[in-house]
């Protein structure tokens, strides 16, 4: 039914939680902020890094840049590699691709440290693009990430193409796009908030995944 998939990376084709969470303790620590409870900080997983360290640490303009500088100053050496594949999900873009599937990558984790993911897990040939947000701030927001991989697309038609992700900005971002998409709770978005956001099916494992893409 589905051609052309996008997948969301962190929280839907990987599990980042412990590189994200630690990046963002360190970051903060530069700050002078102790957050010694990991878990307070999994709400960083999923959306643009920036809003994140305004909304739940309520820093400044100058201070929130300065928290996203010191968090890739650990995310890049470090924090990348503090990661895993979801089980199962190297099966599924197997067949999808064995299928003629097109399947691409739609993150607002910068390109660059995408690629350097997907890569050292053996995950980057399944994909015809990997698409991100820059380093220079710029498309950060969801919606702007699957526009920009709708614009690789030939022939587009927007019936064929499904977005996969595990929060709302994944959905919500979609569904600005005029595509269909699917929530996953294995990820980091509640039920709740998924079904809050409205995506077509709302799914709970790598095997239901499955069971819907390759069709």
């Amino acid at each position: 039914m589905y051609k052309t998939i996008l997948f969301d990376l962190d929280g839907t084709l990987t599990d980042p939680k412990p590189g994200i969470t630690k990046s963002v303790q360190y970051a903060l620590s530069k700050l002078g902020i102790i957050e010694e409870n990991l878990e307070k900080l999994t709400p960083f997983i999923g959306p643009p890094l920036l809003a994140s360290f305004k909304e739940f640490y309520q820093l400044n303009d100058e201070e929130a840049n300065l928290a996203l500088q010191y968090y890739r100053e650990r995310f890049s050496k470090v924090g990348l590699y503090e990661n895993a594949v979801y089980e199962g999900m190297k099966e599924l873009l197997e067949t999808l691709q064995s299928q003629g599937k097109t399947l691409f990558v739609a993150t607002s984790k910068p390109t660059v440290f995408s690629v350097k993911i997907l890569e050292h897990f053996g995950l980057y040939h399944y994909f015809t693009g990997v698409i991100g947000s820059e380093l220079d701030g710029t498309r950060v927001e969801k919606s702007e990430v699957i526009a920009a991989v709708l614009s690789e697309i030939k022939d587009i038609d927007l019936r064929s193409i499904i977005m996969v992700g595990d929060r709302k900005f994944d959905i919500l971002g979609a569904k600005e796009n005029n595509i269909a998409v699917i929530g996953v709770s294995y990820g980091y978005g509640s039920y709740d908030e998924l079904k809050e956001a409205g995506p077509n099916r709302i799914i709970k494992t790598v095997t239901e995944l499955k069971k819907i893409l390759c069709e």
